[in-house]
């Protein structure tokens, strides 16, 4: 456990690598070191969104008498 302590950054490195990495306490085996499966991009909705290069422009006037 010391050692894996003491080099843990090589031990994360050889498990983001694909090695099976096993930690021990004692000489008996303790604890498996695996790399985490990349997460995919998250999506807000279904739908697709773009916003208009217009969107920061102060809206026309007949629009603004509509929310007064």
């Amino acid at each position: 456990m010391q050692d894996a302590k003491a080099h843990l950054s090589e031990l994360v490195a050889r498990a983001e690598r694909g090695e099976i990495v096993i930690i021990g306490r004692a000489g008996s085996p303790g604890a498996r070191l695996v790399a985490l499966a990349p997460t995919p991009p998250r999506t807000f909705g279904s739908m697709e969104f773009t916003t208009p290069d217009t969107f920061d422009e102060p809206l026309p006037d007949a629009d603004l008498r509509v929310w007064e």
